[in-house]
């Protein structure tokens, strides 16, 4: 074989899976960018994709992002310094905290939810909106068949 030969491996789902979702958070990273959000990463999904429109508690979003509670603090830690959450007083229990989003924050999240949307229309303007439903229709499927909790929080996104 020589060094023009190109070698395709197999790649199992999980993987093929992975990079998919590995090129779209990319994009929306890179759009939220020119939307004047320049400092999201990845690490951050674990709070804004969890936590509820009235807040959450951290312990709540580690486990519903299945982050250690540690990572999830690191990652609220540096969104409340960008302005993105807040820590507040637990209505039902003042010794506790909930972690809420901010203006921007909601903002933030406003913004992700458009440019996931549009991306999902750029996906089935070129592959079509027959197969991209199709897809879509599978995947939820499969996450509610095997993981109904988390289907449940994955849920909070979509509301928003």
């Amino acid at each position: 074989m020589s060094d023009t030969d190109h070698f395709t491996p197999y790649l199992p789902l999980p993987a093929l899976l992975d990079d998919v979702a590995q090129l779209g958070f990319g994009e929306l990273r890179r759009r939220l960018r020119a939307e004047g959000h320049p400092m999201f990463r990845s690490g951050h999904g674990c709070v804004f994709r969890y936590i509820d429109e009235d807040g959450t508690r951290l312990t709540a979003l580690a486990e519903r992002s299945g982050f250690t509670k540690q990572a999830v603090g690191e990652a609220v830690d540096d969104l409340e310094r960008m302005g993105y959450v807040e820590r507040a007083p637990d209505p039902l229990d003042g010794r506790a905290k909930i972690i809420r989003l901010t203006a921007r924050g909601a903002e933030g999240r406003g913004e992700a939810k458009r440019i996931f949307d549009a991306m999902e229309s750029e996906l089935a303007e070129r592959f079509g909106e027959r197969q991209i439903a199709d897809l879509r229709a599978l995947l939820e499927q499969i996450v509610s068949d095997s993981e109904p909790t988390a289907a449940d929080a994955r849920r909070n996104f979509a509301a928003v």
